[in-house]
């Protein structure tokens, strides 16, 4: 019975891992376990192709260290050496997609220690340029959540 209990969570494991975006942390930060914890659909392996016309499905496990009352997106892509923000998904909060580690909904207050699932969709607007680019993605309560980088192919 024991060794049916191993198999089953070495299967989750893999499925988890399998299921993880492979993102970069952001200059000078670091964040434990950040490929385990993001999540990109539909994207296998990066540069992450962005279609345009079709939704972005983003999953990202977080833990805060201290409760806050609000976390809020900050999302930018590099288009011509700057940084413009993501339409649509830059300075949202984020508040009403949050979920807990059993998959029930929760909301902002979060607490510290908490673990807390934030998954949310968005639009690949027909009006974005054509391009290979890095999206910058942070979660950011009074300091950063999480930040990484992740390579895209919009098209």
């Amino acid at each position: 019975m024991a060794q049916l209990g191993l198999v089953v969570l070495a299967c989750a494991a893999l499925v988890a891992l399998a299921a993880a975006t492979n993102v970069e942390q952001c200059s000078g930060k670091s964040f434990d376990n950040l490929n385990e914890n993001v999540q990109l659909s539909p994207c296998k392996k990066p540069p992450c192709r962005l279609k345009k016309g079709t939704q972005q499905h983003i999953t990202i496990n977080f833990t805060p260290d201290e409760d806050l009352d609000d976390i809020q997106n900050k999302v930018t892509a590099k288009v011509l050496g700057l940084d413009v923000p993501f339409v649509g998904v830059d300075g949202n909060s984020i508040c009403d997609k949050l979920f807990t580690e059993s998959g029930e909904k929760a909301n902002c207050p979060v607490k510290a220690g908490t673990k807390y699932v934030y998954k949310d969709s968005f639009p690949v607007l027909s009006i974005y340029p054509t391009l290979n680019t890095n999206v910058h993605w942070e979660l950011k309560g009074k300091r950063d959540l999480i930040c990484f980088t992740v390579p895209v192919r919009i098209s």
